[in-house]
Protein backbone atom coordinates (compact mmCIF):
# COMPACT_ATOMS: atom_id res chain seq x y z
CA UNK A 1 0.00 0.00 0.00
CA UNK A 2 2.95 2.27 0.21
CA UNK A 3 4.12 2.00 -3.31
CA UNK A 4 2.89 5.37 -4.94
CA UNK A 5 1.87 5.58 -8.91
CA UNK A 6 2.54 9.62 -9.66
CA UNK A 7 0.39 11.31 -12.60
CA UNK A 8 -0.55 14.30 -13.78
CA UNK A 9 -4.25 14.06 -13.67
CA UNK A 10 -6.19 11.44 -11.80
CA UNK A 11 -9.75 10.92 -12.69
CA UNK A 12 -12.11 9.04 -10.58
CA UNK A 13 -15.16 7.25 -12.46
CA UNK A 14 -14.84 5.39 -15.81
CA UNK A 15 -18.61 6.52 -17.05
CA UNK A 16 -18.17 8.85 -20.20
CA UNK A 17 -17.54 11.72 -17.99
CA UNK A 18 -14.51 10.19 -16.38
CA UNK A 19 -13.42 8.75 -20.04
CA UNK A 20 -14.01 12.27 -21.59
CA UNK A 21 -11.64 14.15 -19.90
CA UNK A 22 -8.76 11.29 -19.93
CA UNK A 23 -9.48 11.21 -23.53
CA UNK A 24 -9.38 15.23 -23.56
CA UNK A 25 -6.30 15.33 -21.47
CA UNK A 26 -3.97 12.41 -23.07
CA UNK A 27 -4.71 13.83 -26.53
CA UNK A 28 -2.93 16.76 -25.19
CA UNK A 29 0.12 14.41 -23.81
CA UNK A 30 -0.86 14.94 -20.02
CA UNK A 31 -0.01 11.84 -18.19
CA UNK A 32 -3.56 10.60 -16.94
CA UNK A 33 -4.97 7.79 -14.89
CA UNK A 34 -8.55 6.59 -14.84
CA UNK A 35 -9.67 4.88 -11.37
CA UNK A 36 -12.73 2.94 -11.67
CA UNK A 37 -13.91 0.67 -8.82
CA UNK A 38 -16.46 -1.36 -11.26
CA UNK A 39 -14.96 -4.33 -13.43
CA UNK A 40 -16.39 -3.00 -16.16
CA UNK A 41 -15.88 0.72 -17.74
CA UNK A 42 -18.89 2.35 -18.51
CA UNK A 43 -20.60 3.52 -15.53
CA UNK A 44 -24.35 3.43 -15.86
CA UNK A 45 -23.52 2.35 -19.56
CA UNK A 46 -21.32 -0.49 -18.72
CA UNK A 47 -22.69 -4.19 -20.13
CA UNK A 48 -22.81 -7.25 -19.77
CA UNK A 49 -23.30 -10.86 -22.68
CA UNK A 50 -26.37 -11.95 -23.80
CA UNK A 51 -26.27 -14.14 -27.08
CA UNK A 52 -22.14 -13.54 -27.62
CA UNK A 53 -23.17 -9.68 -27.51
CA UNK A 54 -22.44 -7.02 -25.33
CA UNK A 55 -25.83 -5.24 -24.29
CA UNK A 56 -26.39 -1.92 -21.41
CA UNK A 57 -27.16 -2.65 -17.82
CA UNK A 58 -29.74 0.07 -18.34
CA UNK A 59 -31.05 0.90 -21.27
CA UNK A 60 -29.52 3.00 -23.93
CA UNK A 61 -30.16 5.09 -26.63
CA UNK A 62 -29.02 8.75 -28.64
CA UNK A 63 -31.47 11.50 -29.77
CA UNK A 64 -30.35 12.67 -33.13
CA UNK A 65 -30.08 16.48 -31.66
CA UNK A 66 -27.07 14.78 -29.60
CA UNK A 67 -24.54 16.42 -31.41
CA UNK A 68 -21.44 16.27 -28.24
CA UNK A 69 -21.48 11.96 -28.60
CA UNK A 70 -22.14 12.19 -32.26
CA UNK A 71 -18.94 14.72 -32.35
CA UNK A 72 -16.69 12.45 -30.17
CA UNK A 73 -17.78 9.11 -32.34
CA UNK A 74 -16.56 10.88 -35.74
CA UNK A 75 -13.01 12.02 -34.10
CA UNK A 76 -12.25 8.08 -33.18
CA UNK A 77 -13.09 7.27 -36.87
CA UNK A 78 -16.43 4.91 -36.19
CA UNK A 79 -19.15 6.98 -37.81
CA UNK A 80 -19.91 4.13 -39.67
CA UNK A 81 -21.00 2.35 -36.53
CA UNK A 82 -23.78 4.57 -35.71
CA UNK A 83 -27.80 3.24 -36.90
CA UNK A 84 -30.08 5.66 -37.17
CA UNK A 85 -33.42 3.88 -36.61
CA UNK A 86 -37.32 5.03 -36.19
CA UNK A 87 -38.98 3.72 -33.07
CA UNK A 88 -42.29 4.12 -31.80
CA UNK A 89 -43.43 5.13 -28.18
CA UNK A 90 -47.22 3.79 -26.43
CA UNK A 91 -48.81 4.49 -23.27
CA UNK A 92 -50.40 2.26 -20.67
CA UNK A 93 -53.39 3.55 -19.44
CA UNK A 94 -56.88 2.23 -17.90
CA UNK A 95 -55.78 -1.59 -19.00
CA UNK A 96 -54.89 -0.42 -22.63
CA UNK A 97 -51.93 -0.04 -24.37
CA UNK A 98 -52.23 3.53 -26.67
CA UNK A 99 -49.32 4.31 -29.33
CA UNK A 100 -47.96 7.35 -29.12
CA UNK A 101 -45.33 8.15 -31.45
CA UNK A 102 -47.25 10.09 -34.72
CA UNK A 103 -48.96 13.59 -34.66
CA UNK A 104 -51.94 10.75 -36.12
CA UNK A 105 -51.55 8.78 -33.08
CA UNK A 106 -52.17 11.54 -30.63
CA UNK A 107 -55.18 12.61 -33.04
CA UNK A 108 -56.55 8.99 -32.10
CA UNK A 109 -55.77 9.02 -28.41
CA UNK A 110 -58.95 8.33 -26.98
CA UNK A 111 -58.26 8.99 -22.97
CA UNK A 112 -58.46 12.48 -23.73
CA UNK A 113 -61.59 14.78 -25.57
CA UNK A 114 -60.31 15.38 -29.10
CA UNK A 115 -60.12 19.71 -27.80
CA UNK A 116 -57.58 18.09 -25.05
CA UNK A 117 -55.51 16.18 -27.56
CA UNK A 118 -55.07 19.00 -29.29
CA UNK A 119 -53.54 21.13 -26.33
CA UNK A 120 -51.24 18.02 -26.17
CA UNK A 121 -50.06 18.57 -29.28
CA UNK A 122 -49.68 21.96 -28.91
CA UNK A 123 -48.26 21.59 -25.65
CA UNK A 124 -45.09 20.29 -26.90
CA UNK A 125 -44.90 23.13 -29.73
CA UNK A 126 -44.84 25.64 -26.87
CA UNK A 127 -42.77 24.16 -24.94
CA UNK A 128 -40.17 24.12 -27.77
CA UNK A 129 -40.84 27.92 -27.96
CA UNK A 130 -39.21 28.55 -25.15
CA UNK A 131 -35.34 29.70 -25.01
CA UNK A 132 -34.60 30.79 -21.82
CA UNK A 133 -34.69 27.93 -18.81
CA UNK A 134 -34.53 30.38 -16.51
CA UNK A 135 -37.62 31.44 -17.00
CA UNK A 136 -39.03 27.90 -15.78
CA UNK A 137 -36.70 27.63 -12.74
CA UNK A 138 -39.10 28.80 -10.32
CA UNK A 139 -42.06 26.86 -11.59
CA UNK A 140 -42.82 22.84 -10.95
CA UNK A 141 -43.14 20.68 -13.59
CA UNK A 142 -46.81 20.06 -12.47
CA UNK A 143 -47.44 24.15 -11.95
CA UNK A 144 -45.96 24.51 -15.90
CA UNK A 145 -47.73 21.39 -17.16
CA UNK A 146 -50.95 22.54 -16.01
CA UNK A 147 -50.15 26.20 -17.74
CA UNK A 148 -49.51 24.68 -21.11
CA UNK A 149 -52.20 21.61 -21.08
CA UNK A 150 -54.96 22.08 -18.86
CA UNK A 151 -56.01 20.43 -16.12
CA UNK A 152 -57.33 17.19 -17.69
CA UNK A 153 -54.12 17.00 -20.07
CA UNK A 154 -52.39 16.90 -16.67
CA UNK A 155 -53.78 14.52 -14.32
CA UNK A 156 -54.07 11.74 -17.62
CA UNK A 157 -51.08 12.28 -19.15
CA UNK A 158 -48.15 14.13 -17.31
CA UNK A 159 -48.95 13.15 -13.73
CA UNK A 160 -49.02 9.71 -13.52
CA UNK A 161 -45.19 9.46 -15.49
CA UNK A 162 -43.94 12.30 -12.77
CA UNK A 163 -45.12 10.31 -10.11
CA UNK A 164 -44.02 7.36 -11.69
CA UNK A 165 -40.41 8.07 -12.44
CA UNK A 166 -40.08 10.14 -8.93
CA UNK A 167 -42.44 8.78 -6.73
CA UNK A 168 -42.75 10.80 -3.37
CA UNK A 169 -40.52 13.69 -5.00
CA UNK A 170 -42.78 14.25 -7.77
CA UNK A 171 -44.20 17.47 -6.96
CA UNK A 172 -40.40 18.99 -6.42
CA UNK A 173 -39.43 18.41 -9.75
CA UNK A 174 -38.90 21.20 -11.64
CA UNK A 175 -40.20 22.72 -14.84
CA UNK A 176 -36.93 23.27 -16.48
CA UNK A 177 -36.31 19.07 -16.10
CA UNK A 178 -39.69 18.76 -17.86
CA UNK A 179 -39.29 21.04 -20.59
CA UNK A 180 -35.40 19.61 -21.46
CA UNK A 181 -37.32 15.76 -21.73
CA UNK A 182 -39.59 17.14 -24.12
CA UNK A 183 -37.04 19.53 -25.89
CA UNK A 184 -34.88 16.26 -26.32
CA UNK A 185 -37.72 13.88 -27.79
CA UNK A 186 -39.68 16.90 -30.26
CA UNK A 187 -36.11 17.42 -31.77
CA UNK A 188 -35.53 13.64 -32.30
CA UNK A 189 -38.22 13.22 -35.10
CA UNK A 190 -38.01 12.19 -39.12
CA UNK A 191 -39.64 14.40 -41.48
CA UNK A 192 -43.32 12.45 -41.05
CA UNK A 193 -43.00 13.42 -37.50
CA UNK A 194 -42.13 9.37 -36.34
CA UNK A 195 -39.09 9.38 -33.55
CA UNK A 196 -35.59 8.50 -34.49
CA UNK A 197 -32.95 7.75 -32.45
CA UNK A 198 -29.50 6.24 -32.89
CA UNK A 199 -27.94 3.19 -31.34
CA UNK A 200 -23.80 2.14 -31.73
CA UNK A 201 -23.22 -1.16 -33.31
CA UNK A 202 -21.67 -3.58 -30.68
CA UNK A 203 -23.38 -1.84 -28.40
CA UNK A 204 -22.14 0.93 -25.67
CA UNK A 205 -19.34 -1.14 -24.68
CA UNK A 206 -18.04 -1.55 -28.42
CA UNK A 207 -17.91 2.98 -28.41
CA UNK A 208 -16.16 2.54 -24.53
CA UNK A 209 -13.65 0.14 -25.83
CA UNK A 210 -13.13 2.41 -28.52
CA UNK A 211 -12.76 5.05 -26.36
CA UNK A 212 -10.35 3.62 -23.76
CA UNK A 213 -7.95 2.29 -26.59
CA UNK A 214 -7.60 6.02 -27.75
CA UNK A 215 -6.70 6.47 -24.26
CA UNK A 216 -4.32 4.05 -23.57
CA UNK A 217 -2.58 4.52 -27.28
CA UNK A 218 -2.43 8.46 -26.06
CA UNK A 219 -0.38 7.11 -22.80
CA UNK A 220 -3.07 6.91 -20.39
CA UNK A 221 -3.77 3.95 -17.47
CA UNK A 222 -6.91 2.91 -17.20
CA UNK A 223 -7.29 0.43 -13.75
CA UNK A 224 -10.86 -1.21 -12.93
CA UNK A 225 -11.26 -2.32 -9.58
CA UNK A 226 -9.77 0.14 -7.99
CA UNK A 227 -12.19 2.37 -5.85
CA UNK A 228 -11.32 5.31 -4.26
CA UNK A 229 -11.08 5.32 -0.30
CA UNK A 230 -10.21 8.67 0.32
CA UNK A 231 -8.35 12.28 -1.37
CA UNK A 232 -6.16 14.49 0.65
CA UNK A 233 -3.92 17.44 -0.02
CA UNK A 234 -0.42 16.78 0.25
CA UNK A 235 2.29 19.45 -0.06
CA UNK A 236 0.67 20.99 -3.23
CA UNK A 237 -0.56 17.59 -4.99
CA UNK A 238 -3.03 14.94 -4.12
CA UNK A 239 -2.55 11.52 -2.39
CA UNK A 240 -5.82 8.71 -3.76
CA UNK A 241 -6.42 6.16 -1.13
CA UNK A 242 -7.45 3.31 -3.75
CA UNK A 243 -8.54 -0.40 -2.82
CA UNK A 244 -4.90 -1.70 -4.77
CA UNK A 245 -2.15 1.04 -3.80
CA UNK A 246 -1.73 5.02 -3.26
CA UNK A 247 -1.59 7.29 -6.35
CA UNK A 248 -0.12 10.81 -6.53
CA UNK A 249 -1.20 13.25 -9.02
CA UNK A 250 -0.88 17.16 -9.93
CA UNK A 251 -4.95 17.72 -9.82
CA UNK A 252 -7.81 15.02 -9.21
CA UNK A 253 -11.36 14.84 -11.39
CA UNK A 254 -13.71 13.44 -9.20
CA UNK A 255 -17.09 12.02 -11.46
CA UNK A 256 -18.80 10.04 -8.99
CA UNK A 257 -22.12 11.39 -7.25
CA UNK A 258 -21.52 13.85 -5.25
CA UNK A 259 -22.73 12.62 -1.84
CA UNK A 260 -19.72 9.66 -2.61
CA UNK A 261 -17.23 12.75 -3.18
CA UNK A 262 -17.78 14.12 0.18
CA UNK A 263 -17.05 10.84 1.53
CA UNK A 264 -14.07 10.73 -0.25
CA UNK A 265 -12.75 14.14 0.82
CA UNK A 266 -13.37 13.91 4.44
CA UNK A 267 -12.01 16.70 6.60
CA UNK A 268 -9.99 18.76 4.47
CA UNK A 269 -13.45 20.42 2.79
CA UNK A 270 -14.91 22.56 4.72
CA UNK A 271 -18.72 22.01 6.29
CA UNK A 272 -20.32 23.64 3.90
CA UNK A 273 -18.57 22.46 1.00
CA UNK A 274 -19.66 18.85 2.29
CA UNK A 275 -22.74 19.89 3.08
CA UNK A 276 -23.13 21.50 -0.89
CA UNK A 277 -21.93 17.74 -1.90
CA UNK A 278 -24.92 16.30 -0.18
CA UNK A 279 -27.69 19.05 -0.51
CA UNK A 280 -28.94 17.20 -3.95
CA UNK A 281 -30.97 13.87 -3.42
CA UNK A 282 -31.14 11.17 -5.41
CA UNK A 283 -33.12 8.20 -6.58
CA UNK A 284 -32.02 4.68 -7.11
CA UNK A 285 -33.07 2.48 -9.76
CA UNK A 286 -33.67 -1.05 -10.44
CA UNK A 287 -33.76 -2.60 -13.80
CA UNK A 288 -34.92 -6.09 -14.45
CA UNK A 289 -33.97 -7.16 -17.66
CA UNK A 290 -35.51 -10.38 -19.27
CA UNK A 291 -34.20 -12.62 -22.45
CA UNK A 292 -37.67 -14.08 -23.91
CA UNK A 293 -37.85 -16.70 -26.53
CA UNK A 294 -40.94 -14.42 -28.57
CA UNK A 295 -41.70 -10.66 -28.72
CA UNK A 296 -44.13 -9.07 -25.57
CA UNK A 297 -44.79 -6.27 -27.94
CA UNK A 298 -44.19 -4.20 -31.20
CA UNK A 299 -43.81 -1.01 -29.02
CA UNK A 300 -39.96 0.17 -28.20
CA UNK A 301 -40.93 2.45 -25.35
CA UNK A 302 -43.45 1.78 -23.18
CA UNK A 303 -44.48 4.82 -20.45
CA UNK A 304 -46.76 3.16 -17.99
CA UNK A 305 -49.69 5.47 -16.83
CA UNK A 306 -51.13 3.10 -14.31
CA UNK A 307 -49.86 3.84 -10.38
CA UNK A 308 -50.86 0.18 -9.81
CA UNK A 309 -48.50 -0.86 -11.93
CA UNK A 310 -44.80 -1.26 -10.18
CA UNK A 311 -42.30 0.03 -13.19
CA UNK A 312 -42.84 3.15 -14.76
CA UNK A 313 -41.53 2.29 -18.16
CA UNK A 314 -41.35 -0.96 -20.03
CA UNK A 315 -38.45 -0.78 -22.92
CA UNK A 316 -38.36 -3.95 -25.54
CA UNK A 317 -34.96 -3.04 -26.63
CA UNK A 318 -35.22 -5.06 -29.51
CA UNK A 319 -38.00 -3.64 -31.45
CA UNK A 320 -35.05 -0.33 -32.13
CA UNK A 321 -32.05 -3.50 -32.06
CA UNK A 322 -32.77 -6.59 -33.98
CA UNK A 323 -32.98 -9.70 -31.91
CA UNK A 324 -30.77 -11.09 -34.42
CA UNK A 325 -27.67 -9.28 -32.45
CA UNK A 326 -28.54 -11.20 -29.63
CA UNK A 327 -28.90 -14.81 -31.53
CA UNK A 328 -32.56 -14.27 -31.72
CA UNK A 329 -33.35 -13.10 -28.02
CA UNK A 330 -35.80 -10.64 -27.56
CA UNK A 331 -34.54 -8.39 -24.92
CA UNK A 332 -36.60 -6.52 -22.13
CA UNK A 333 -36.33 -3.89 -20.20
CA UNK A 334 -38.38 -2.64 -17.00
CA UNK A 335 -36.85 0.42 -14.81
CA UNK A 336 -37.85 1.27 -11.53
CA UNK A 337 -36.43 4.67 -9.96
CA UNK A 338 -37.30 4.38 -6.02
CA UNK A 339 -35.74 4.90 -2.42
CA UNK A 340 -33.12 2.83 -1.76
CA UNK A 341 -34.87 2.00 0.97
CA UNK A 342 -38.26 0.48 -1.17
CA UNK A 343 -38.47 -3.22 -0.40
CA UNK A 344 -38.40 -3.57 -4.63
CA UNK A 345 -34.73 -2.21 -4.09
CA UNK A 346 -33.66 -4.75 -1.47
CA UNK A 347 -34.78 -7.75 -3.35
CA UNK A 348 -32.88 -10.00 -5.52
CA UNK A 349 -33.23 -11.16 -9.02
CA UNK A 350 -35.31 -14.17 -8.61
CA UNK A 351 -38.04 -11.87 -6.09
CA UNK A 352 -38.10 -9.26 -8.36
CA UNK A 353 -38.96 -11.69 -11.16
CA UNK A 354 -41.69 -13.29 -9.16
CA UNK A 355 -42.62 -10.22 -7.55
CA UNK A 356 -43.16 -8.52 -11.90
CA UNK A 357 -44.47 -11.73 -13.38
CA UNK A 358 -48.31 -10.90 -12.37
CA UNK A 359 -47.94 -7.26 -13.31
CA UNK A 360 -46.40 -7.94 -16.84
CA UNK A 361 -49.45 -10.80 -17.15
CA UNK A 362 -51.82 -7.95 -16.58
CA UNK A 363 -50.48 -5.56 -19.15
CA UNK A 364 -49.89 -8.42 -21.57
CA UNK A 365 -52.13 -11.23 -21.12
CA UNK A 366 -50.96 -14.04 -23.49
CA UNK A 367 -47.25 -13.55 -21.39
CA UNK A 368 -46.56 -16.71 -19.37
CA UNK A 369 -43.05 -17.18 -17.75
CA UNK A 370 -41.76 -20.08 -19.58
CA UNK A 371 -41.31 -17.02 -22.19
CA UNK A 372 -38.20 -15.84 -19.86
CA UNK A 373 -34.80 -17.85 -21.11
CA UNK A 374 -32.72 -15.66 -18.52
CA UNK A 375 -33.40 -12.83 -16.38
CA UNK A 376 -31.03 -10.38 -14.79
CA UNK A 377 -31.23 -7.52 -11.90
CA UNK A 378 -28.79 -4.48 -12.20
CA UNK A 379 -28.91 -1.51 -9.44
CA UNK A 380 -27.78 1.41 -9.55
CA UNK A 381 -27.76 3.70 -5.50
CA UNK A 382 -27.01 7.16 -7.47
CA UNK A 383 -29.38 6.98 -10.48
CA UNK A 384 -31.34 10.23 -11.10
CA UNK A 385 -30.50 13.54 -9.02
CA UNK A 386 -33.64 15.08 -7.28
CA UNK A 387 -33.93 18.70 -10.14
CA UNK A 388 -36.03 20.78 -7.89
CA UNK A 389 -37.11 24.27 -8.26
CA UNK A 390 -34.15 26.94 -7.95
CA UNK A 391 -31.91 23.84 -8.63
CA UNK A 392 -29.13 25.99 -10.58
CA UNK A 393 -28.18 27.39 -6.85
CA UNK A 394 -27.54 24.02 -5.52
CA UNK A 395 -25.16 22.23 -8.07
CA UNK A 396 -21.40 22.85 -6.75
CA UNK A 397 -18.64 24.70 -8.62
CA UNK A 398 -16.69 22.31 -10.84
CA UNK A 399 -13.35 23.78 -9.41
CA UNK A 400 -13.72 22.57 -5.77
CA UNK A 401 -12.15 24.54 -2.39
CA UNK A 402 -8.82 23.99 -3.64
CA UNK A 403 -6.84 24.52 -6.12
CA UNK A 404 -6.37 21.27 -8.43
CA UNK A 405 -9.55 19.52 -7.84
CA UNK A 406 -12.21 19.66 -9.69
CA UNK A 407 -15.82 18.02 -9.66
CA UNK A 408 -17.57 16.56 -12.89
CA UNK A 409 -20.79 14.18 -11.86
CA UNK A 410 -23.91 13.63 -13.43
CA UNK A 411 -25.74 16.29 -10.75
CA UNK A 412 -23.93 18.84 -12.48
CA UNK A 413 -25.06 18.55 -15.90
CA UNK A 414 -28.13 21.22 -16.22
CA UNK A 415 -30.24 22.29 -17.62
CA UNK A 416 -30.08 19.26 -19.51
CA UNK A 417 -30.29 16.04 -17.96
CA UNK A 418 -28.22 13.08 -17.32
CA UNK A 419 -27.06 11.36 -20.24
CA UNK A 420 -24.31 9.85 -22.38
CA UNK A 421 -24.49 13.13 -24.63
CA UNK A 422 -24.09 15.75 -21.67
CA UNK A 423 -21.51 13.21 -20.13
CA UNK A 424 -18.90 13.83 -22.75
CA UNK A 425 -19.73 17.69 -23.22
CA UNK A 426 -19.01 17.94 -19.54
CA UNK A 427 -16.39 15.50 -19.28
CA UNK A 428 -14.39 17.08 -22.62
CA UNK A 429 -15.04 20.77 -20.30
CA UNK A 430 -13.27 19.70 -17.11
CA UNK A 431 -10.64 17.71 -18.65
CA UNK A 432 -9.79 21.48 -20.26
CA UNK A 433 -9.85 23.05 -17.22
CA UNK A 434 -7.69 20.92 -15.42
CA UNK A 435 -5.09 20.72 -18.45
CA UNK A 436 -5.31 24.43 -17.97
CA UNK A 437 -4.31 23.69 -14.18
CA UNK A 438 -1.47 21.99 -14.73
CA UNK A 439 -0.22 23.71 -17.64
CA UNK A 440 -0.20 26.68 -15.54
CA UNK A 441 1.08 25.03 -12.57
Amino acid sequence: MNTIERYQVAIIGAGFTGLSAAYELTAAGANTIVLEADREFGGLASAFNVGGTKLERFYHHWFTSDKEIIALIEELGCMDQIQFNPTNTGIYLANKLFKLSTPLDLLCFTPLSFFDRIRLGLLAIRAKRVKDWKVLENKTAAEWLTELGGENVYRVVWEPLLSGKFGPMADRISAVWFWNKLKLRGGSRGKGGEERLAYFRGGFSALIETLCNSIRTHGGTLQAGWGVDSINPQNGRWILRTQSGLVEADAVIATTALPVISEMVGNWASPDYTSQLNRIEYLANVCLVLELDRRLSSTYWMNVNDPSFPFVGIIEHTNFVKPETYSGKHIVYLSKYLLPTDSLYLMNKNEILEFATPHIQRMFPDFKREWVLEHHIWKARWAQPIVEKGYSLLIPSNEGPRPGFFVSSMAQIYPEDRGTNYAVKEGRKIGKLALDYIQKN
